[in-house]
């Protein structure tokens, strides 16, 4: 048996020497007789919250619209065709946190968080390729999923101001997952789902912040910091360098200046740490530093008793 069931019968080192950022991996009941914890309805509920991060992706040409939402709004949304994604539901549905830790052979800090999704008939968010690595757990439902080709900067982009669809995709395989079935999907590769009737879906995601985000940071933890300054000093000079364009020497003095100052691995070390494990969202840290989550009474389907529940507002969608 393996020692992460989530990965079917293959191990953690071979998941990970095979498949990490190399392929996809289809795994078929990585969660046997899974129980999303989580329903459409609720997650209609959490929507409504201004703290939450939301969006509705709607129609064959996937139009976005950001939250909050009202109760009006998703009752005038038309059958099919549509899909709601919300981020960070781990922050709010301590059940969903727990689902991470099937995940513990990958670095706790590399974790971004869980976006769940509901969508009718037909609904997704099109074809696409993300930076990052990400497991698609199937929770109610059916969705089709298809794998296509290899993507980068270069890759055309459709006409779509609100999202960043693939101009192109050429499908290179095609499953329908159940409930408990699980697909990861590495960096830059093309993926398309679309629900098969109403479903939901956990979507795992992990972080890859890029070079430039990286840096901005590093400069401002660097000024706060208040190390010794380097300054730029000239290479030797000849008069007739001072009516020309820069030279190759000034852009190697300026290299070497830079990485000199990120020469502490100590500093780039006590930095990194800080920067990836960062609150996705402060705003909702209390004072003790810990995430807040809501504890609020509603009222429970078909107008049951209230329960205590860990999101607010549950909402027939």
């Amino acid at each position: 048996m393996a020692d992460f069931p989530i990965l079917g019968d293959i191990s953690a080192e071979q998941f990970l020497a095979e498949y990490w950022q190399k392929k996809p991996l289809l795994v078929r009941g990585a969660i046997t007789d899974f129980e999303p914890p989580i329903d459409g309805d609720e997650l209609a509920g959490l929507a409504l919250e201004p703290e939450v991060e939301s969006r509705l992706i709607i129609g064959p040409d996937w139009q976005m619209e950001q939250g909050p939402f009202n109760e009006s709004r998703f009752a005038s949304l038309p059958p099919a065709n549509w899909s709601l994604l919300v981020q960070a539901v781990d922050l709010w549905v301590p059940e969903v946190a727990e689902l991470l830790g099937h995940f513990s052979f990958l670095p706790a800090w590399r974790i971004d968080d869980i976006m769940v999704s509901y969508a009718e008939d037909g609904g997704g968010v099109g074809p696409h390729f993300d930076y990052y690595d990400v497991f698609l757990l199937q929770g109610s439902g059916r969705r089709k999923w298809q794998i296509g080709q290899h993507c980068d900067s270069t890759s055309a982009m459709a006409d779509n101001s609100n999202l960043k669809i693939l101009a192109d995709f050429t499908a290179t395989d095609e499953w329908i997952l159940e409930p408990g079935d699980m697909l990861y999907i590495p960096p830059k590769v093309a993926h398309w789902g679309t629900a098969v009737g109403d479903c939901t879906t956990f979507s795992i995601g992990f972080r890859a912040p890029a070079a430039t985000e990286m840096l901005d940071d590093l400069a401002t933890e660097l000024l706060s910091r208040g190390p010794t300054p380097r300054f730029l000093t000239d290479p030797p000079l000849r008069p007739e360098v001072a009516g020309s364009s820069i030279s190759p020497a000034y852009i190697g003095q300026i290299k070497t200046l830079l990485l000199d100052t990120l020469n502490d691995d100590q500093l780039l070390a006590e930095w990194f740490a800080q920067y990836m494990t960062e609150p996705k969202y402060p705003m909702l840290l209390d004072e003790t530093g810990e995430t807040r989550t809501a504890s609020i009474e509603t009222s429970g389907p078909d107008g049951e008793s209230p329960t205590t529940s860990h999101y607010e507002n549950g909402l027939k969608v």
